[in-house]
C-alpha cells in the first residue's frame, strides 16, 4: 500500500517506544508462600513492608557477609535538586524529540512524493527507509536510557519485552536493560538495611547469618540479595529487597517528563491511546512502589482473598505460589521475604532449550494451559470479588518454579476498583460469554451499552460496533475477527482503540492486566 495508513501505522512505533510504559515492567523475583504464622515474630517497627526477590541462577555462589562489617562512613546519595531534574529533562527532550522529528520528516517526504505523483520509490525502498529510521531511533533511544537510567529503564524493559508491538531494532537494542541494572555497592545496600531495619541495639550479624554481597538482580527502584537469617529469626534462606537511596525524586521527575511529552499527542490519530491519561494513572501507582509497607499489606490482602471463599467461611486452594513477608523484618525501604528458586516466564523458553526441552512440545503446551487457567482464576476472583488486584502481571513477574509450580511476584502495583465497576465488568463478561455470534446486532448492542456504562467514551464518528469491539478486544481472547471490521492489533490503523475519545482512569490497570494476560495466551 502507498496510502496514508502506512505513515500513520509506522509513526505509532517511535511514539509508542517513548511512551510504552503502559505495557509492562519486568523484574525478577523469587518468593515462597510459607505462612507468616510459622515464623518467629519480631517486634514490629512503626514502618514495615516486603516484596519479591530475583534468583537468576540458583547455582551461582557469591561472597557472603557473616559478621557485622558495615562501614558507618558510607555516604547516602542526596535527592535530586531542582537543577538536576531540569538537566535530566533537558537531556531527555534533546535526545528523544529528534527521534520523533525524523519519523515525521520521512512521512512528509513520502506524502510529498505521492502528491507530486512521483512513483519512483517502490514499496521495498519505502520499507528500507523505515528500517533505517528504526535502526537510528533504536540506537538513540538506547543511548538516552543508558545515560539517564531511572524510570526510563522501565520504558526500555517494556519495549524489549513486547516483540509483538515494536520493531526488532528497538526490542534488540533495549533488551540489555532487563537484568542487573547498575547495582549499588554492597556496602551501601547493607547501610540501607542497617538504617531502615535494625533496632538500635542490634548488629547486622544478629539478624543475618549470611548476606550475599552480589545482588541476585538490580532494577530501577531496588535490588535483591540472597541472605540467611540467624537461628533467632528462624534460620531460613530469604530474599532481601533494598530500595536505592533517593530514587523516588529521580523516578517521579522522569515520569513527569513522559507525561509532558505525551500531553501534546492526546488528540493525535497516530497514537492508539491517550497515553497522558495512562501516565497520570501510573504516576499515582508509582508512588506506592516506594512504600514496601503498602506492598506487604497488598501481598497479604491478595493472598488472604485467594485462600478463602468470598464470604471467608471455607478455605480454598490457590493455583499460584505467592510471596509472604517476614513479620517484623521490614521497613519502608527494606523488604525481607521467602526465597524461591525458579525463572521468570520471560526466560522460561530459553531455560527449556538449555535443558533440551522442546518449548512447543505437548508437555509445554499443557503447562501453558495450566498457567493461563491459574492466572484467569486468580485475577478473575480478585477483580470481580474484592476489586483489589495485582496490576502488573507481565512475564517478568510470573515465575516458573523448580517444582513446576507457578509463582506471582512483585505487588508494588496494585489497584482497587469500585463495586459498581466490578458489577459492570461482571456483566460485560457474561454478555461476551452468552453472545450467539460476533456480528449479531442484539448481542453487540448489549455488550456495547455495558462498555459505555464502564465510562468508555467514543469519537463522534465511531462506528456503531465500536463499543462492543473495544470490549471484545480487551476481554475476549477467543475472538478472531472483531465486529465492524476492526483489527485485533493494537498498532493497526484500524484498531478499535483508535475510536476511544477517553478511557476511565480507574480502569486503566484493569485493561492493562487483561491485555497482558491475553497476550500470554497468544
Amino acid at each position: 500500500q502507498r496510502s496514508n495508513d502506512i505513515p500513520k501505522q509506522k509513526m505509532r512505533i517511535p511514539l509508542l517506544s517513548l511512551t510504552a510504559i503502559t505495557l509492562c515492567n519486568p523484574s525478577s523475583s523469587l518468593l515462597s508462600s510459607t505462612p507468616t504464622s510459622t515464623r518467629p515474630i519480631r517486634p514490629v517497627r512503626p514502618t514495615s513492608s516486603f516484596e519479591a526477590a530475583t534468583a537468576i541462577d540458583p547455582n551461582t555462589t557469591t561472597a557472603s557477609t557473616t559478621k557485622d562489617d558495615i562501614d558507618d562512613s558510607v555516604e547516602f546519595p542526596p535527592p535530586l535538586s531542582q537543577s538536576d531534574r531540569l538537566q535530566r529533562s533537558a537531556i531527555f527532550w534533546s535526545k528523544c524529540l529528534p527521534i520523533v522529528a525524523n519519523y515525521y520528516g520521512l512521512i512528509g517526504s513520502i506524502k510529498l512524493q505521492e502528491l507530486l505523483g512521483d512513483d519512483s520509490l517502490t514499496e521495498e525502498q519505502i520499507e528500507k527507509l523505515w528500517e533505517e529510521k528504526h535502526e537510528d531511533g533504536a540506537q538513540k533511544l538506547y543511548e538516552t536510557v543508558a545515560d539517564l537510567k531511572g524510570f526510563y529503564v522501565k520504558t526500555a524493559q517494556i519495549i524489549s519485552s513486547r516483540q509483538d508491538l515494536f520493531p526488532k531494532q528497538y526490542t534488540d537494542a533495549l533488551s540489555v536493560f532487563s537484568d542487573n541494572l547498575d547495582p549499588m555497592p554492597a556496602s551501601l545496600a547493607k547501610a540501607v538495611v542497617k538504617q531502615e531495619l535494625l533496632n538500635a541495639d542490634e548488629r547486622f550479624e544478629d539478624v543475618f547469618a549470611e548476606f550475599d554481597d552480589e545482588p541476585l538482580g538490580a532494577a530501577s527502584i531496588a535490588q535483591v540479595h540472597r541472605a540467611v537469617l540467624t537461628e533467632e529469626y528462624g534460620g531460613r534462606e530469604v530474599a532481601v529487597k533494598i530500595q536505592r537511596p533517593s530514587i523516588e525524586s529521580k523516578l517521579m521527575g522522569d515520569i513527569a517528563n513522559l507525561k509532558a511529552i505525551s500531553k501534546p499527542f492526546q488528540k493525535v490519530d497516530a497514537l492508539p491511546l491517550d497515553y497522558y491519561t495512562v501516565f497520570a494513572e501510573l504516576e499515582k501507582q508509582l508512588g506506592d512502589e516506594f512504600d514496601f509497607v503498602a506492598e506487604a499489606a497488598a501481598m497479604d490482602r491478595i493472598y488472604n482473598s485467594l485462600t478463602r471463599s468470598m464470604d471467608g467461611s471455607v478455605a480454598t486452594e490457590m493455583p499460584l505460589v505467592m510471596p509472604r513477608p517476614f513479620a517484623g523484618l521490614v521497613s519502608k525501604r527494606v523488604l525481607v521475604m521467602d526465597y524461591l528458586k525458579g525463572v521468570p516466564l520471560s526466560r522460561a523458553r530459553e531455560e527449556m532449550l538449555k535443558k533440551g526441552i522442546d518449548p512447543d512440545s505437548p508437555e509445554a503446551q499443557l503447562f501453558g494451559r495450566k498457567l493461563l487457567k491459574a492466572l484467569t482464576y486468580c485475577f478473575g476472583r480478585n477483580i470481580l470479588e474484592t476489586g483489589f488486584f495485582h496490576a502488573d502481571p507481565h512475564p517478568g513477574n510470573i515465575f516458573v518454579l523448580e517444582n513446576g509450580d507457578i509463582g506471582l511476584i512483585d505487588f508494588g502495583q496494585v489497584k482497587q476498583i469500585s463495586g459498581r465497576n466490578r458489577e459492570t465488568l461482571a456483566k460485560v463478561m457474561i454478555a461476551l460469554d452468552e453472545r450467539v455470534g460476533d456480528d449479531r446486532p442484539e448481542d453487540l448492542d448489549r455488550i456495547g451499552k455495558l462498555a459505555l456504562e464502564l465510562g468508555v467514551e467514543l469519537n463522534d464518528k465511531a462506528q456503531d460496533e465500536a463499543a462492543a469491539a473495544v470490549a471484545m478486544w480487551l476481554f475476549d481472547g477467543s475472538t478472531e475477527k472483531l465486529p465492524g471490521g476492526y483489527d485485533q492489533g493494537e498498532l493497526s490503523p484500524n484498531s478499535p482503540v483508535k475510536e476511544l475519545k477517553s478511557f476511565p482512569q480507574d480502569l486503566v490497570l484493569v485493561g492493562r492486566s487483561s491485555i497482558l494476560i491475553k497476550g500470554l495466551s497468544n
